[in-house]
């Protein structure tokens, strides 16, 4: 209100002002008409007039002086208000919140700026610079610095979307449970027609459960590579009701088979490829190698089926659980990240090449069996969600995992009962951050196809450092 009364009062001097001005302008201008035309007068009236005309002179330079001293007086009035005016602009802020509020310069009048006011401690020339608009050296904007990382969201697939930043180290402990569970039928004997079974019916529960902690540690070479290495220790077991076979028991029996050790450990790399922004996505190519560090299937033993003499049929399980794959394998990618406010589209394409191994042998009860070369199958995964942003701390995702894996081979030749897998997991996350450098995510994997496990849950603290 003091403002407005400030502004009101200053309009109506500066209306005054500029009436008395002109009206001593037109004065002085008559004066000197006067002036010019008197010796054009003197010679016509004559010698008798020439007193008259001196006097009138005279009373005209008195008049002229007099309202050269009142238009000094004014504009010394002028410029005093003027300093007023931007003093008591300085005063309430009025050019800091405009610019705050991106407020335009007219709205202000002629006497506003879009300058921020000069500190306590600024000096008289750069105070007088920043009060003087128009000139070469005033900035009057600044583009906002353009973002080049990617927007960050909750992570629910293994590839992060956000690179580290350069020469800084994130660690990264986390926990993942993973819960399965699948039926088997099998018939041992033969049919003489579809309703009639000359034999038994083996019938088999299996019921496993797997336990990983891993430790990620992750190094950004530049702003647009990073490098990752992960160590896993895996923990799992698993448990098979199931009815002998060829023999005329009722009871189900149980095996049970375990193992817990280092898992297989693994390296990757990646790059941001392009700047994305707006409706524009980001490009991160990534090359991922994994080890094979832990126990894998070829080394534990297995309770042999046609091998064993003590135990002519056995299961064909093995009696440890393996904590490796037993195969190196090289997994090239990209992950691609779509800012659309209010939220971002990501997704991941790769394709996993499992290296074959040769003369592998399988270790028995009783002894090994040669196996010869051993080529797994090749893996192809696609992936796909949504993250939004609840507050500047909270954020959720949700996405859809599909992996197929190809069939195993043994010698040159297809293994028997290998067939080919699709693996289909929903995906739900959430990540909270606690500060700039500790965050904590979480995930929630349903299986979808018969064989993906029915639930994977993994939490994970990424630390920078």
């Amino acid at each position: 209100m003091n403002q407005r009364k400030g502004k009101t009062k200053s309009g109506c001097g500066r209306k005054a002002l500029a009436q008395a001005i002109g009206l001593a302008c037109c004065m002085l201008g008559c004066g000197w008409t006067i002036a010019q035309d008197a010796p054009a007068s003197s010679s016509t009236v004559g010698n008798v007039s020439s007193p008259a005309i001196r006097q009138r002179l005279q009373e005209q330079d008195t008049r002229i002086e007099a309202m050269r001293t009142q238009i000094d007086a004014l504009q010394h009035q002028l410029a005093q208000q003027e300093a007023d005016y931007k003093a008591l602009r300085h005063a309430v802020g009025m050019d800091e919140l405009a610019r705050t509020r991106g407020g335009n310069i007219a709205a202000g009048g002629s006497m506003a700026s879009a300058l921020p006011m000069p500190g306590a401690d600024a000096s008289p020339d750069q105070q007088a610079a920043q009060q003087t608009p128009g000139t070469p050296s005033t900035p009057v904007g600044q583009a906002p610095p353009q973002n080049s990382r990617p927007p960050e969201v909750a992570p629910i697939f293994q590839q992060p979307g956000v690179l580290t930043p350069k020469n800084k180290l994130v660690i990264e402990p986390a926990y993942q449970f993973g819960y399965s569970t699948a039926d088997r039928v099998a018939l041992v004997g033969y049919t003489i027609i579809p309703a009639i079974l000359i034999g038994l019916i083996d019938v088999r529960e299996v019921r496993d459960t797997t336990q990983t902690a891993v430790l990620t540690a992750r190094y950004g070479l530049t702003n647009r590579l990073e490098l990752e290495v992960r160590v896993p220790y895996v923990d799992t077991h698993d448990d098979t009701v199931s009815r002998a076979v060829l023999t005329g028991s009722a009871e189900d029996n149980v095996f049970s088979s375990s193992g817990k050790g280092l898992g297989d450990i693994e390296a990757t790399a990646r790059y941001q490829i392009n700047d994305g922004g707006a409706d524009s996505a980001y490009y991160i190519g990534w090359f991922r190698f994994k080890s094979r560090t832990g126990e894998d299937p070829f080394q534990v033993v297995t309770d042999c089926v046609t091998r064993c003499v003590e135990n002519l049929t056995g299961t064909g399980l093995p009696v440890q659980q393996p904590t490796g794959t037993g195969f190196y394998t090289l997994q090239p990618g990209v992950t691609w990240l779509l800012p659309s406010d209010p939220v971002v589209f990501f997704g991941n394409l790769s394709y996993l090449y499992n290296v074959e191994r040769h003369n592998v042998y399988e270790h028995l009860v009783l002894g090994t069996e040669y196996l010869g070369n051993v080529k797994m199958g090749n893996e192809v995964d696609m992936s796909i969600g949504m993250g939004m942003a609840l507050n500047d701390k909270a954020s959720l995702s949700i996405g859809y995992d599909q992996t197929f894996i190809g069939t195993t081979y043994e010698s040159g030749q297809k293994l028997p009962g290998s067939t080919k897998v699709w693996l289909g997991s929903l995906l739900i996350g959430g990540s909270y951050r606690f500060n700039e450098k500790r965050t904590l995510n979480f995930t929630l994997g349903v299986g979808v196809t018969r064989d993906t496990p029915d639930a994977t849950v993994t939490v994970r603290m990424p630390m920078m450092y």
